[in-house]
């Protein structure tokens, strides 16, 4: 994006402060100034009265919006912006029967983020086109300090998907959270795992939540986090493969797309974190699963642990207050059985950035002790199991509409 397009950042919010203060001192300087017929006189002032206010609703919203990023651009906030090229269906497990592991390779060029003071410093931003899902976004990356170690040289690291809500922005993590900032000192120090983290767009559809779900015809942003952006990672850095070394993680609508995705495919992550979620997609009015009666239950966390095959290899953290994760949380937990795991952490003080905040670094102590640390470049065979392929998942499939796939 450029700064003509993007509303977030430093050049925004200055050019809407510079605009309203101009706003309030023009009537000032020419008020008595204005000539003509009264009529004219009052139509005059009256427009700059309404000039004033409206640039003074504008930069509220740009402040707002720049603290939670909420909409990255013009096109996100007017929902004239789509990020879904194609939707084929692509079958139960969202791969279309590929074998995504012999696929030709993804090897992403990323460019250091230099001009954003305001999500902190380290990032890499690539722009990627879904090959699998026919979606296609920005995809930031931080690399923890020991990838450069040559100590590490033949490691392969830890990776946690960073998942935003909605509406939110790929940012949201770094910009809000200040996951890479908190979490730096507490890798050097050893307190955590030295994960790489990978934040990608989850809004794809304009002025919709996709739940992270599979719709032929209308998106596959499960396709898109799980099999596109992994592969992606994958290809392009040193990182694990294996679901031992992958986890999701994501707050509000994001909280509910880490704890699907964990859920729906423990052959490709072994954990999540989910901070404020919700278990039933109509919690969020904008989500294209909460319209669909099918897809609306066959996409719902407890649900889908309950209908699983078997029990998936998978561990939760899930977080809230009562009525706003917490209660949701519980239910998995009661829900749950080996080898499912589920931690339930109850949390005071709304549904805002400011209380997942300070989550962050106990939320990624819990993960360092569920996903594996760096091991050798080349996986063993157990670990193989978990690379992206026809799903050996534990929950029912399930196609768009909600049918059972034998």
């Amino acid at each position: 994006m450029t700064p003509l397009t993007d509303l977030t950042g430093t050049p925004v919010l200055a050019a809407a402060l510079v605009t309203t203060v101009l706003a309030v001192l023009v009537p000032l300087a020419v008020w008595g100034r204005v000539r003509g017929p009264r009529v004219l006189r009052v139509g005059v002032r009256l427009g700059m009265v309404v000039v004033a206010q409206v640039s003074a609703v504008v930069v509220v919203f740009v402040a707002v919006n720049d603290q939670y990023g909420l909409y990255d651009s013009w096109g996100d906030l007017l929902g004239t912006e789509s990020h879904v090229a194609a939707a084929p269906d692509l079958g139960a497990d969202g791969t279309g029967g590929r074998e995504i592991s012999a696929a030709p390779r993804v090897r992403q060029a990323f460019t250091a983020v230099t001009d954003d003071p305001d999500i902190g410093p380290g990032l890499r931003l690539t722009h990627l086109m879904g090959r699998v899902s026919g979606a296609e976004g920005e995809v930031y990356v931080w690399l923890p300090p020991q990838y450069d170690d040559p100590a590490y040289r033949d490691k392969g690291f830890p990776v946690v998907e960073l998942l935003a809500g909605y509406p939110g922005s790929a940012r949201d993590w770094w910009g809000n959270l200040d996951v890479q900032t908190q979490l730096k000192p507490m890798t050097e120090r050893g307190e955590v795992q030295p994960f790489v983290l990978v934040s990608p767009r989850t809004t794809l559809l304009a002025g919709k939540d996709t739940g992270c779900a599979n719709v032929p015809g209308v998106v596959n942003a499960d396709t898109w986090l799980s099999v596109d952006v992994r592969k992606m990672v994958t290809d392009t850095f040193r990182t694990r493969q294996d679901a031992d070394g992958w986890a999701v993680a994501g707050f509000s609508a994001g909280a509910h797309c880490a704890a699907k995705l964990a859920i729906e495919h423990p052959d490709r992550y072994r954990a999540a974190v989910a901070l404020s979620g919700y278990d039933d997609p109509a919690a969020e009015p904008d989500s294209i699963a909460a319209h669909d009666a099918r897809l609306r239950r066959t996409t719902d966390p407890l649900w889908m642990l309950t209908h699983a095959r078997r029990p998936p290899l998978t561990s939760l953290y899930l977080s809230g207050e009562p009525r706003d994760g917490y209660d949701d949380g519980l239910a998995v937990q009661r829900a749950a059985k080996p080898p499912t795991r589920v931690t339930v952490v109850p949390s005071a003080g709304g549904h805002r950035v400011t209380v997942w905040k300070p989550m962050v670094p106990q939320a990624f102590r819990w993960l360092s002790g569920v996903v594996g640390g760096p091991v050798g470049a080349e996986p063993s065979t157990e670990s193989s199991a978990g690379r992206v392929k026809p799903s050996q998942s534990g929950a029912t499939p399930v196609n768009a509409t909600g049918s059972s796939r034998p």
